[in-house]
């Protein structure tokens, strides 16, 4: 089983506020808020964008989202380095996090198990 391509950009921020209106002013909607400041935009059929407010004294990161529809069905290839096996999220996922040759880390995202 491999990926079905991008589900989603994850970003941190130093300002949920202004991250929130920067995308919207890109043609992307609100579909929800938290009361945590972060919350969830999209534009269209594509990927969402989740975006996550931080303390000032961390640097902001970002992180793409590749989709896997059954966490227990994929097998990773000697080629992709494993940094965490799929586990469960607090946000009703599970996630596995790889790292590509250049040190970037991706996240697989799969649904959650029934």
């Amino acid at each position: 089983m491999s990926t079905e391509g991008i589900e989603a950009v994850f970003l941190e921020t130093h300002n949920w506020g202004k991250a929130a209106k920067f995308f919207q002013a890109l043609g992307f909607e609100l579909e929800f808020s938290t009361d945590h400041n972060s919350g969830q935009l999209r534009n269209g059929d594509g990927p969402y964008v989740f975006i996550a407010e931080v303390p000032e004294d961390r640097e902001p990161q970002m992180r793409i989202a590749l989709k896997v529809p059954d966490a227990d069905a994929f097998h990773t290839d000697p080629a992709v380095e494993v940094v965490t096996p799929f586990e469960d999220t607090h946000y009703g996922t599970r996630e596995m996090v790889v790292r590509d040759p250049d040190g970037r880390l991706w996240s697989l995202q799969a649904p959650a198990k029934n």
